[in-house]
């Protein structure tokens, strides 16, 4: 799909081309047999995610038709995970970070509830995995390592919780009266060691903005370990802004009170939106000060720190393979050993596969062009991770939510959310948006690119495995080929469910989304006060943009008429499928959020944060717990942002924390 692209000249949008993918044939992509390449060769071309161009330079609006249809050549939209799943002993992690926090497997009545003493701690990393002989944290290359045992250093002066998450409580069977220990603040700040964890520092590399940066590591968070909870679910416990580990390079390890929030909110808001993610236990401030230069301008000021702790079955990224890969000999063994570690822990399913079922697929007309997933984990793997990464960047589009740092290293390999930096959710609808400041003037991760930058970091991601021959090149193919026809079929679902249609309507949303972009509507509100619009074609034709008058500000006639175009088309699709218009409005309601964690809401709970008062960290947590819920009497945390908000350091955040 072309995937909403820039509204500036394409020109120098990045120091590599942007991914390129068509998904109405199979891809194939020239790639070298061993060697590890760090950067794309000049000859290494993808064809581009069509979704929606919009240019402004007229003042008017160009639609571009909104995508194509899969081929019939590939799968239906969840074959190859269902078949793959099916044959799972256990739930694996996407299922477990998937689970609606009002459930989560656990039985309130008789839930079990343990102290943190009582934590069941099973840590197969240091166990399984190759460990660094060293222990101590002066920065260098860590080779042959996946890890480096390091214990939380960060100095802490009073240190007291600022919130903390009920629904991660019960992931992980703790008793909510833990929370209130004396020692709580200086068990989850590193200060006093939590019984049975063995904390280490993990080594990764990747690709920042498109160039390879080699080594780069957990350089201020430490995991605590692994955590096993009654119902066999594995989750590491992991402290951002713990203090230095040997992948600190020059910076000191620690995080400040404003980007802790942000990251502890937003983990937990998205976990709530559906999306899958990282979560967050719990956020401690450390009672002392910690110099940041948040916009790079040489004027450094002292702020608080804090340490969050967050929760994950696992922190695996790409960039933990790409590491090994990159510096060959035997170091690409442990690329292989990874890998299995991997499969056996989070991808069960895969690792008990049984070959007498069918999981054989044609990649084109070519001779030897059958990749058959049973007679190959890895392949398997490497095709489940595309689509889960694919189907997390098409929530993301669905909800409006911007990453900002796309990295290799910020790529989850279970296709989670991962790494709360500079990221924000669209107000008002720009395709060019980016919420990072040291994105500029490129505009790599913008919104709009989201979907092409996934494809990029799947295509480094299986150059790695092809580098320590886990896969060839078909299967490489293959998983990329399954990206692109994940992420077209599961955001063709989102969008059709977001419009309260039964059938997705290319033009219809094609042209939608090119009306918000020219008056610059805000996203989230559009969506939710749409399902006020009734299936009546006889309603007066001044009467139609009624439902929407909060949204279309300030729009001249000519946009008017365009709005009211569109409406009408709209109602005659609503009357046509027949839905019943309440029915319609509950259906959309559930899929339109309400709430939202925009940048300003974070901004107003930090500001209150560092004068000493948690409340609002707390109620903007609450109101995030339900964020598809009208919420009587919360209506303030739906506004639109105000004019404060477009200042530096809240509409857009650099990468400093």
């Amino acid at each position: 799909m072309q995937i909403l692209s820039h509204f500036s000249s394409k020109a120098s949008l990045s120091l590599l081309p942007l991914p390129r993918l068509s998904l109405s044939t199979a891809l194939y992509f020239r790639r070298r047999p061993s060697k590890f390449q760090f950067c794309p060769s000049k000859h290494f071309q993808f064809p581009r995610l069509p979704l929606l161009v919009c240019n402004l330079s007229s003042g008017t609006s160009q639609q571009v038709p909104m995508d194509s249809p899969p081929s019939e050549a590939t799968l239906s939209v969840d074959s190859l995970t269902h078949d793959l799943q099916n044959q799972k002993l256990t739930s694996d992690g996407h299922d477990q970070m998937n689970n609606k926090s009002e459930n989560n497997g656990v039985n309130n009545t008789h839930a079990v509830r343990l102290k943190l003493e009582d934590l069941n701690w099973d840590n197969t990393f240091v166990r399984e995995l190759p460990g660094d002989p060293r222990t101590d944290t002066i920065p260098r290359e860590v080779l042959h390592a996946c890890y480096t045992n390091v214990s939380p250093s960060a100095e802490v002066e009073n240190p007291q919780l600022v919130a903390w998450s009920e629904s991660v409580s019960k992931l992980l069977e703790l008793d909510p009266e833990e929370f209130g220990r004396p020692d709580f603040p200086l068990l989850f700040s590193g200060a006093s060691p939590l019984v049975g964890s063995l904390p280490y520092a993990q080594c990764y590399g990747g690709h920042q903005f498109g160039m390879w940066a080699g080594q780069l590591g957990d350089g201020r968070a430490i995991t605590l370990g692994e955590v096993l909870n009654s119902k066999s679910e594995r989750w590491e416990l992991q402290l951002k802004g713990a203090g230095k580990t040997p992948y600190s390079r020059f910076a000191d390890g620690l995080a400040v009170l404003r980007s802790s929030i942000r990251e502890f909110l937003c983990s937990e808001a998205m976990h709530n939106l559906g999306i899958p993610t990282t979560r967050a236990l719990c956020l401690v401030t450390t009672g002392k000060l910690v110099t940041r230069d948040m916009f790079y301008d040489g004027n450094p000021k002292e702020e608080p720190g804090a340490i969050v702790c967050r929760v994950s079955p696992s922190f695996l990224r790409f960039g933990s393979y790409q590491i090994h890969a990159s510096r060959e000999k035997e170091d690409l063994a442990i690329v292989r050993t990874l890998a299995d570690y991997a499969i056996r822990h989070h991808f069960p399913h895969i690792e008990n596969m049984s070959r007498s079922e069918s999981l054989s697929f044609n990649t084109g007309n070519e001779e030897h062009s059958i990749v058959d997933l049973t007679s190959n984990k890895y392949a398997a793997w490497a095709v489940e991770a595309a689509e889960r990464t694919a189907s997390l960047v098409a929530k993301w589009q669905g909800v409006g939510f911007t990453h900002g740092v796309l990295n290799t290293d910020n790529m989850s390999i279970l296709g989670l959310t991962i790494d709360y930096g500079p990221f924000g959710f669209l107000d008002a609808f720009d395709p060019s948006y980016t919420p990072n400041t040291t994105d500029l003037p490129g505009r790599r991760y913008c919104f709009a690119n989201q979907p092409d930058i996934g494809l990029w970091n799947i295509a480094q991601f299986t150059r790695t495995l092809s580098a320590a021959q886990l896969i060839d090149d078909k299967e490489a193919n293959y998983a990329m080929e399954r990206y692109g026809t994940r992420f077209m079929d599961d955001y063709q679902a989102i969008m059709t469910k977001k419009l309260g249609l039964p059938k997705y309507i290319k033009q219809l949303i094609s042209k939608l989304l090119n009306n918000m972009a020219v008056d610059k509507v805000d996203y989230t509100n559009f969506f939710r006060l749409l399902s006020n619009i009734k299936a009546d074609p006889s309603i007066p034709e001044e009467e139609l943009l009624n439902p929407l008058k909060a949204v279309l500000l300030d729009i001249g006639q000519e946009r008017k008429e365009a709005w009211i175009s569109w409406v009408k088309i709209y109602i005659e699709e609503l009357a046509a499928s027949g839905i019943p218009d309440e029915e319609r409005k509950a259906s959309m309601n559930a899929v339109n959020p309400k709430y939202i964690l925009r940048n300003y809401l974070c901004q107003s709970a930090i500001d209150a944060a560092e004068q000493g008062d948690f409340g609002e960290v707390q109620r903007v947590l609450k109101v995030m717990e339900r964020p598809y819920d009208e919420q009587p009497g919360m209506e303030k945390y739906a506004r639109l942002p105000p004019a404060w908000a477009y200042r530096p350091g809240v509409c857009m955040l650099s990468c400093s924390s």
